[in-house]
């Protein structure tokens, strides 16, 4: 265990240094755009089209890599997907053309699909009764990670719109030269298995989806849910630039106070509000909540309401949880792993559809004045989207009053 004293740590520190990158980015990638475009249509249909490029990417080689990891072993593909991240960081900083930053986003999506390499090698070198608190401080890294990467990045962003690249290239290059020399292996070759295309199609999740008993409509009420989200991801930055002319540096900081009080939420209040509420009810509230947060998003006519809302939204950062927590009592013990895979297939898969939809809709009302109300299209999606989701829980949970009775 001596030569893998660095591995835990390293791993945290990846993810956190790669999740501040690609906060660093989300605040200046739209002025970047910018600068390649003609028009504000232009714009949001280029930001759309890098955005499904770069989730599309994703959602295929995040099992690709894990699958590589488990014939090749952690270390190799770590680091290189670790480096090709920096590359990509790099190659947009340096973008001549829109082109040139497409490639960089496929990249970027190929590379950046590292975490289920990250959660694999967590699983290796802790033993099962420690693991959950492994995991735990891996999605601790990530949170911190998205809290200060767009605060980072709007500032950096608002000296030179390129800088914030460059500081996330230089942060992931430094990253895979220190793993190169400190990061040792923790998938021995003989428990190394051969490599299946079968084991990396990211639709294998999906499909196990069908085979699932007890779940019924809630997973289609979790699609919903996190298309709604990812519609409001895709075009915050955008749509705070045209209606109120944020800069780099009001997108990063409304990012990093949307990404404090998940954290107040998810971290310190959630078991408050379960044993207040029930997991149920706080899916109800939660959903109602974001529902009527995304309308008032759309009709906010000036930016310091932007702030209010996400400070009077507090409640629906716990319906995330409280959904998936329904979902894993409806589902076997033997099938927990499929069910949570599945999730996550269905989330990566939502980070492409999202702004396939969001992007041409934002287009369409991007030369309405910043007064009209219809500029707001995208978020009166997302309140849509959210409220048939809350409509089909109510009829589930309805109909499934208890969950399941699970052998």
């Amino acid at each position: 265990m001596t030569a893998r004293q660095p591995a835990v740590p390293f791993i945290l520190v990846t993810v956190f240094l790669d999740v501040i990158g690609f906060g660093l980015i989300i605040p200046v990638l739209p002025a970047l755009i910018g600068d390649f475009t003609a028009s504000r249509d232009q714009q949001a249909y280029w930001f759309g089209a890098l955005t499904a490029a770069y989730g599309l990417m994703q959602f295929g080689c995040a099992p690709l890599l894990g699958a590589l990891s488990d014939r090749f072993g952690r270390r190799p593909v770590l680091l290189l997907s670790i480096f090709g991240l920096g590359c990509d960081f790099l190659l947009m900083a340096l973008a001549p053309n829109l082109w040139v930053l497409l490639l960089a986003r496929l990249l970027g999506g190929a590379t950046g699909a590292n975490f289920s390499v990250a959660n694999a090698y967590i699983a290796d070198v802790t033993p099962p009764e420690r693991r959950g608190r492994g995991f735990g401080a891996l999605g601790a890294a990530f949170g911190l990670g998205f809290i200060f990467g767009p605060m980072l990045g709007g500032l950096l962003g608002a000296t030179d719109v390129r800088l914030p690249f460059y500081v996330a290239a230089g942060l992931s290059l430094l990253n895979a030269a220190y793993g190169f020399f400190v990061l040792p292996e923790s998938h021995p070759r003989e428990r190394r298995v051969s490599f299946s295309f079968a084991r990396a199609n990211p639709f294998s999740a999906l499909v196990s989806l069908a085979r699932l008993r007890g779940v019924g409509n809630l997973v289609s009420v979790y699609t919903l849910f996190m298309l709604a989200q990812f519609v409001l991801h895709a075009t915050w930055v955008l749509y705070t630039t045209f209606r109120f002319d944020w800069t780099p540096r009001e997108n990063g900081f409304s990012l990093f106070i949307v990404g404090l009080m998940g954290a107040l939420v998810q971290g310190v209040l959630l078991g408050r509000m379960m044993r207040q509420w029930g997991e149920r009810r706080l899916v109800y509230i939660g959903f109602a909540s974001g529902a009527i947060a995304y309308v008032a998003y759309g009709l906010a006519t000036e930016g310091w309401m932007m702030y209010c809302i996400i400070f009077a939204n507090l409640l629906s950062f716990a319906a995330a949880p409280a959904l998936q927590a329904q979902i894993s009592k409806a589902v076997s013990p033997e099938h927990q792993g499929v069910a949570m895979g599945s999730l996550s297939s269905i989330a990566s898969l939502m980070l492409v559809v999202a702004p396939l939809l969001a992007s041409p809709l934002l287009a369409r009302v991007s030369h309405l004045p910043s007064g009209d109300w219809r500029i707001g299209a995208t978020f009166f999606l997302s309140a849509g989207l959210q409220s048939l989701a809350l409509l089909m829980a109510i009829f589930h949970f309805r109909r499934h009053p208890r969950p399941p009775a699970l052998p």
